[in-house]
């Protein structure tokens, strides 16, 4: 398999930690390619990747209308 090139490019936040995993938001550019919005877990100490989502930026404003209107 292809290795992933990746540059976290704005943590913007950590959701959770179990060990050494934490579930991050970030904006991440993959493979060069412009950074989109990423939820996903990391174990920054043995450099893994979980499975995760990205978003972009109209994606992450639908996001958070949906969580604003379920949060009332």
């Amino acid at each position: 398999m292809a290795d992933l090139k990746y540059e976290i490019t704005e943590r913007i936040a950590v959701l959770s930690e179990k060990g050494a995993w934490t579930k991050e938001l970030n904006k991440v550019s993959w493979n060069n390619r412009p950074a989109k919005y990423d939820l996903r877990d990391w174990n920054h100490d043995d450099g893994k990747i979980g499975k995760g989502t990205t978003l972009s930026d109209e994606e992450i404003q639908n996001l958070k209308q949906v969580l604003n209107a379920i949060g009332k």
